[in-house]
């Protein structure tokens, strides 16, 4: 059986460098092609089966439509999208299988199904508020992982992401409303990546915290999908899909 060709994007990141010690541990992918700012895309996409994408936010819409044309499988890891990407994404999903997820971490993932499970038990007694920490070359904020923590505890609690959402708090701002849920950036350091959701009530606390300390995590497991991808119809998926997560 042939190796699964992926062609890596944002090679000379740190997440790119992850991706590719990944598919060296790995004897059923290759990482045929590495491409970063500058080099051709369409003619090293030609060359692969799937793309693994942790590049720039503006260039994955680029990427996407490419993907689209060649019929390649395509695992999105890139976060700090805007809505009209986000858009192209759902849109090229009709027409080639892609995996977009804001984290490929198994324990993230697991978080996430914690974190919804916690909030649909706890109900809405319960405050909720959410803290990341990452190093200190974090361009973008909040993190992508941290944004989904705070659209699933909005989902169960009937709240919006756009109008509920508190991004620090600073002044006299007034007592805490039930309708909001606080997001909390911390930057410093070389930390890979902590999260932390917080569930307050009067007389009790529950936290629920991941702390990376490698992004291997991330990187296998964006092999992992990339390999799952193998053999799907056309469709958006997440790590839940590629976990068997969804339904449990």
């Amino acid at each position: 059986m042939s190796s699964l060709k992926i062609l890596i994007t944002g090679c000379r990141g740190r997440m790119g460098q992850a991706v590719a010690a990944a598919c060296a541990a790995d004897s059923e992918v290759v990482a045929e092609r590495q491409i970063d700012a500058g080099d051709d895309l369409s003619s090293n996409l030609a060359a692969c089966d799937t793309v693994v994408d942790f590049s720039f936010h503006g260039f994955t819409g680029t990427l996407v439509a490419a993907c689209v044309a060649q019929g390649k499988r395509l695992v999105v890891g890139t976060t700090g999208l805007d809505a009209a990407t986000e858009a192209k994404i759902r849109e090229a999903a009709q027409h080639i299988p892609i995996v977009f997820a804001p984290n490929f971490s198994v324990g993230v993932n697991t978080l996430f199904w914690l974190t919804r499970k916690a909030a649909e038990i706890l109900g809405p007694d319960f405050d909720l508020e959410v803290v990341e920490m990452h190093h200190n070359k974090k361009i973008d904020s909040p993190s992508g992982t941290a944004r989904r923590l705070a659209e699933i505890l909005c989902e169960v609690e009937n709240l919006s992401y756009t109008s509920d959402m508190r991004h620090g708090r600073f002044g006299n701002v007034g007592a805490r409303t039930k309708r909001e849920i606080g997001m909390h950036a911390v930057r410093g350091g070389d930390v890979v990546g902590d999260h932390t959701v917080i569930y307050a009530a009067q007389g009790e606390r529950v936290e629920l915290t991941h702390k990376a300390s490698s992004r291997q995590t991330f990187a296998q497991g964006a092999v992992r999908a990339a390999k799952w991808l193998q053999g799907k119809a056309p469709g958006l998926y997440d790590m839940e899909d590629v976990l068997n997560l969804r339904g449990r």
